[in-house]
């Protein structure tokens, strides 16, 4: 690598002099640092040729118009110059992640990877969740692309072999099995339930099924079951079968194909206004999980530019795993510079393929659609939704922007009919299909404590159980006290991804002024008043309470039956008869309206009135 070329500051004062610039230019490889007047760093480029690429900004018409843009603030450009293209892209790539020029594509994802490891040390090791270094001796499988394909992995694995997720000093203090145990996700070794070869021989199928390899483990419990049928182990048998029969469920769920590479498949969708990248991960030929990007793009004009920044920053920006294919949708012009540069960093050759057949396409396809539809759904909802997940991220401090949020709220009449609501929030809003009732049942009336405990324990081991999808965060309505129910559910389950958050009202419980209690910490927050990510919450903790006495109003009803009709005055016997043998029952009643309730032949308009109003006490 050579120095930077003489000549290549400029008075900043002056105005910038592209032709004698250019005139004295190399056209050999290297890096390109344009900066603006005030002496900050604008954007950062490599070129195979970089007279001829540093020309192509100053041309007298046909730029983009944000081209147009930067062109315009430039007061002086430093190059660099290289041995190869791709040792430019390498050094681009350096800076770009040093000085985060504004007209370069950024990504703002740059955490670690999570992955599923399994120690090799413990007699019964336990599969878990692991984000960072590498250095436990052990089996690392991944990376994932989220916490929640770890999880849901995690879950399948719970489900399938019963493998231990606890901690160790929890594991070591048991007297008897947990709850994990008793819903048929752990096969109870603490307690040595199951011998050290058999925990071992699941263990290895889990293994074996993390490297995709599933159809080998099918085939090792149909000869175990027969084995053990021959045997008259009948009980066994029944066992094996029914853990085939729930391996074939998932192979059809999770389609697995011939490719027993690794390979990341990317879809990109450009339109005014942002750009979408949907990355498929395909590892031993089963799809593992998917990643959604939005980033931030100022001067790439097509999607072409698009990918080949994404790709060149996503693999070379940051220490992260390269598969051995990175299948693309259209072709790159620096293709060749591209793979050179990934086979450097990985060590090995690494294929960017933009033409594939068979099942690379269809994965092609699928990450192609998903990129458009979520841009789609990004734009439309950026300005409201999206922006406060993104401002709730940065007032909790997160590495990531949370996908999925659940909140619970409790509401009954004096500890009459008792019920909790569940609401979930996604990055577009209300999720109102994953919306949940909970009818609280024997405890103490009133006991708010209880009631939070109760719904939070009935939720999350059905979620446990794989009957839905873990929160990134769970918002519960009230302070510590609350808070400290949740972390002992969530504890109680090894529950340990999902953070928990007490929206607690201020001293006069005037909207805006919430306090938001931190169950790992205790650290308490105030956000101002007109903060978006307190918008998020107050939203979603309004919904979870409307949601809350929507249903505490409809179990008290039901169980009150024709009660609410005589509270009102003017009711006697005779006319609830005649209003129910009218209407047919108290539902039907509750759904008239006032014109229809003064049909009745001893109802008048006025008592009509006072009807509807006492079954409706909402404006």
């Amino acid at each position: 690598m050579e120095p930077a070329e003489p000549g290549a500051r400029h008075d900043e004062q002056a105005a910038f002099d592209a032709r004698a610039f250019l005139a004295r230019l190399t056209s050999r490889p290297g890096v390109y640092q344009m900066y603006g007047p005030d002496g900050g760093i604008l954007y950062v480029g490599k070129a195979k040729n970089l007279k001829k690429r540093v020309s192509s900004y100053f041309r007298s018409k046909g730029l983009a118009p944000k081209t147009a843009a930067l062109v315009a603030r430039i007061q002086h450009i430093e190059v660099t110059v290289t041995n190869s293209e791709t040792e430019a892209l390498l050094l681009e790539q350096n800076l770009i992640k040093e000085q985060r020029p504004p007209y370069n594509i950024l990504l703002r994802d740059d955490k670690s990877y999570p992955y599923i490891f399994i120690s090799d040390r413990d007699a019964y090791p336990a599969v878990r969740f692991h984000r960072g270094a590498r250095r436990a001796k052990g089996s690392y499988f991944g990376p994932f692309p989220s916490g929640t394909a770890v999880r849901e992995s995690l879950n399948l694995l719970q489900k399938l072999f019963r493998i231990r997720p606890c901690e160790d000093s929890f594991f070591r203090n048991r007297s008897r099995p947990c709850l994990q145990y008793q819903i048929q996700r752990c096969s109870g070794p603490c307690v040595e339930l199951i011998t050290k070869e058999a925990y071992a021989d699941d263990l290895r199928h889990a293994s074996m099924f993390l490297e995709g390899k599933s159809n080998a483990v099918m085939q090792e419990l149909a000869a175990q079951m027969e084995a053990a049928a021959a045997q008259l182990d009948f009980e066994q048998a029944a066992q094996l079968r029914d853990q085939l029969s729930n391996l074939q469920q998932v192979q059809e769920q999770q389609y697995v194909s011939g490719f027993e590479g690794h390979a990341d498949v990317i879809g990109c969708a450009l339109k005014p206004g942002g750009v979408g990248i949907h990355m498929l991960y395909v590892r031993g030929g089963r799809i593992i999980g998917s990643k959604v990007f939005h980033p931030r793009v100022s001067i790439e004009d097509s999607e072409a530019d698009v990918l080949s920044a994404f790709v060149a920053q996503w693999y070379l920006g940051a220490s992260r795993e390269i598969p051995d294919q990175v299948i693309v949708p259209l072709a790159l012009a620096d293709k060749n510079a591209l793979e050179q540069a990934l086979a450097q960093r990985r060590g090995r050759k690494v294929a960017l393929q933009h033409s594939v057949r068979g099942d690379k396409a269809g994965w092609q396809r699928l990450a192609q659609t998903n990129a458009e539809q979520q841009l789609s759904s990004h734009l439309a909802s950026k300005q409201n939704v999206y922006n406060r997940f993104l401002a709730l991220q940065d007032a909790l401090g997160l590495d990531s922007v949370p996908q999925r949020l659940e909140c619970f709220d409790i509401s009954h009449s004096s500890g009459e009919a008792t019920v909790a609501s569940c609401v979930v929030f996604d990055r577009n809003g209300p999720l109102k299909t994953d919306y949940r009732h909970f009818n609280i049942d024997d405890i103490t009336a009133g006991d708010d404590y209880a009631a939070m405990h109760q719904a939070l324990q009935r939720r999350y081991t059905r979620l446990k159980k794989g009957e839905g999808k873990l929160p990134d965060i769970l918002l519960i309505d009230g302070g510590k006290g609350q808070v400290s129910q949740a972390r002992a559910v969530l504890e109680e389950l090894q529950i340990t991804e999902v953070l928990i958050v007490g929206v607690a009202k201020g001293p006069s419980r005037r909207a805006g002024l919430e306090t938001l209690v931190l169950a790992e910490s205790g650290e308490e927050i105030t956000l101002s008043g007109d903060a978006p990510a307190l918008h998020l919450i107050q939203h979603i903790r309004d919904e979870a309470h409307r949601f809350a006495i929507t249903g505490h109003r409809a179990r008290r009803g039901k169980a009150r039956k024709t009660s609410r009709l005589e509270g009102i005055d003017g009711i006697g016997p005779k006319r609830r008869r005649e209003l129910l043998r009218h209407f047919g029952g108290l539902q039907e009643i509750e759904r008239a309206s006032v014109e229809e309730i003064a049909k009745v032949s001893t109802i008048s308009r006025k008592l009509a009135e006072d009807i509807y109003f006492a079954l409706h006490p909402d404006p």
